[in-house]
C-alpha cells in the first residue's frame, strides 16, 4: 500500500513537472539558504578563532591606557620600559616569556623599489610568542640584540613588494634613514583578525628601533606568553599588581594601563559572529513556512481538480486513510525533493562563496539532516489539511463534480 501511493504521488508530480517545481521552489529557496547561513557562519567563526590565535598562543597584551580604542588614555598615559617586562618575567608565576615591542610606521626602500609598512622592534622570543615561523634565514641572537645591530626579518608582503621573485637573503635594505641586513623571511600567515596584513612587517631589534627609529626607550606594548596549565584570570591580576606597584599608583588612582587576554577577544568575536550566524538562519528559514504554504495550495488545487477521481477511489472501495495517505505522501515527496534540491545547492554554494570569502569550508552534516527533515515536516504540516479534505469528500458529491 505505501509503496503503490508513493507510486501514485511521483506519476502526479511527474504529469505537473513545471507546477510541482514552482510548488517545492519556496523548500528549495528556505533549505539552501539555512544550510549556506550556518556553514558560512561557522566558517567564519572558525577564520576569526584562527586568526585570534595566529598573534600568539596563551597571549596576554599590557598595553598603557585603561583601555583599547578612541578615549582610552594611551596616548596620555606613561609608557613601560624594558625593566618592566624583566621584571614581569622574573617576578610573575605561569609566565613562559614576555617581549617588549615598539611599532613605527616607516618607508622601506631596495633598489627602485619602497613600500610603507610596519617597522617592529622587540627580542627573539617575539618569533615565538607571536606564532611566527621562518621560511628561510634565521632570526637575530641575543649579541645582535644588545648591540642594536642593523639587521632586520621581513614578512612575505614586504618581500613581494620590494624583491619579487628575488632571494632577500643577505640584502641590505634602508629602513627610514638607515641600512640593515635581511637575514629572514617570516612565513605567511595572511590577514589578521581586524583586516589588517600581518606579513606586512619588518621585524628589528628593539634597541635598533628605539635608536634610530623612535628616539627613545619607551616600550608601547608587553607581550605576555603563559605556560599552557595556568589560569590567565591569576596571570592578568598579578601583572596588574606588579605595574601598579612599579608605577606607584595608590588605591584611589585608577590603573592607567591595560592587559588583554586574546583568549578573550576570540570568545567575544567568536561568539558574536555565532548569534549573527543563528540571526540570518532563522530569517533564512521563514522561507521554508513560506514553501510550505505553497506547498498546501497546490495541494488544495489538486485535489480540487481530482474530486471526480477521489469521489471513484472512494466508491469503488478505497478507504478514507489510504486517500489521506496517497496525498500526504505526495505533499512529503514535494518537500522531500525540494529539500534534496536545496541541500545539493547549499552545499556547492557554500564551497564556492567560502573560496571566494577567504574563509574555511566546514561541511555541517547535522544542520543539513536537520533541514532536510524539516522541508519533510514540512509536507506533512502543510499536506495534511488538503489530504484530509480529500479524504472526507462525499463519494456521491465528488462523482457529480465538473
Amino acid at each position: 500500500m505505501w509503496w503503490n501511493a508513493l507510486l501514485l504521488a511521483l506519476r502526479e508530480i511527474r504529469r505537473n513537472l513545471l507546477r510541482s517545481f514552482l510548488t517545492i521552489l519556496g523548500i528549495v529557496i528556505g533549505v539552501s539558504a539555512v544550510i549556506t547561513m550556518v556553514t558560512l557562519g561557522r566558517g567564519a567563526t572558525q577564520a576569526v578563532t584562527d586568526q585570534i590565535s595566529s598573534l600568539g598562543s596563551n597571549l596576554l597584551m599590557v598595553r598603557p591606557g585603561q583601555r583599547l580604542g578612541p578615549g582610552g588614555g594611551g596616548f596620555g598615559a606613561p609608557q613601560f620600559k624594558v625593566a618592566d617586562a624583566e621584571a614581569i618575567a622574573s617576578q610573575i608565576g605561569g609566565v613562559r616569556a614576555v617581549a617588549p615591542q615598539v611599532n613605527s610606521t616607516v618607508t622601506v626602500v631596495y633598489g627602485a623599489h619602497n613600500w610603507s609598512t610596519s617597522a617592529t622592534g622587540s627580542s627573539a622570543d617575539y618569533f615565538t610568542i607571536s606564532n611566527w615561523k621562518i621560511a628561510s634565514g634565521r632570526i637575530f641572537d641575543a649579541a645582535e640584540e644588545r648591540a642594536g645591530s642593523a639587521v632586520c626579518v621581513i614578512g612575505a608582503t614586504v618581500r613581494r613588494e620590494l624583491f619579487g621573485g628575488t632571494d632577500p637573503l643577505g640584502q641590505g635594505i634602508r629602513v627610514k634613514q638607515f641600512s640593515c641586513t635581511v637575514i629572514g623571511l617570516l612565513a605567511a600567515k595572511g590577514q589578521g583578525s581586524m583586516g589588517n596584513d600581518q606579513d606586512d612587517i619588518v621585524v628589528l631589534p628593539l634597541n635598533t628601533v628605539q635608536r634610530r627609529v623612535t628616539g627613545n626607550i619607551n616600550v608601547r606594548t608587553l607581550l605576555v606568553s603563559m605556560n599552557d596549565d595556568v589560569d590567565s584570570t591569576q596571570v592578568q591580576a598579578a601583572i596588574t599588581r606588579l605595574l601598579r606597584e612599579r608605577r606607584k599608583l595608590s588605591a584611589a588612582d585608577d590603573d592607567n594601563f591595560n592587559v588583554l587576554d586574546t583568549r578573550q577577544i576570540a570568545e567575544t568575536m567568536s561568539g558574536t559572529t555565532r548569534v549573527m550566524t543563528t540571526l540570518l538562519g532563522a530569517v533564512a528559514a521563514v522561507s521554508l513556512l513560506v514553501g510550505g504554504i505553497g506547498i498546501m495550495n497546490i495541494m488544495l488545487v489538486s485535489v480540487t481538480e481530482r474530486t471526480r477521481e477521489i469521489g471513484l477511489r472512494l466508491a469503488i472501495g478505497a478507504l478514507e486513510y489510504e486517500v489521506l495517505l496517497q496525498f500526504l505522501i505526495e505533499a512529503v515527496v514535494l518537500a522531500s525533493l525540494g529539500g534534496l534540491i536545496g541541500v545539493v545547492l547549499a552545499t556547492a554554494a557554500s564551497f564556492v562563496l567560502a573560496q571566494v570569502m577567504g574563509i574555511p569550508y566546514l561541511f555541517q552534516p547535522g544542520i543539513t539532516l536537520l533541514s532536510f527533515l524539516f522541508s519533510a515536516g514540512i509536507g506533512v504540516l502543510f499536506g495534511y489539511f488538503p489530504a484530509r479534505r480529500a479524504a472526507r469528500l462525499d463519494p456521491i458529491e465528488a462523482l457529480r463534480h465538473e
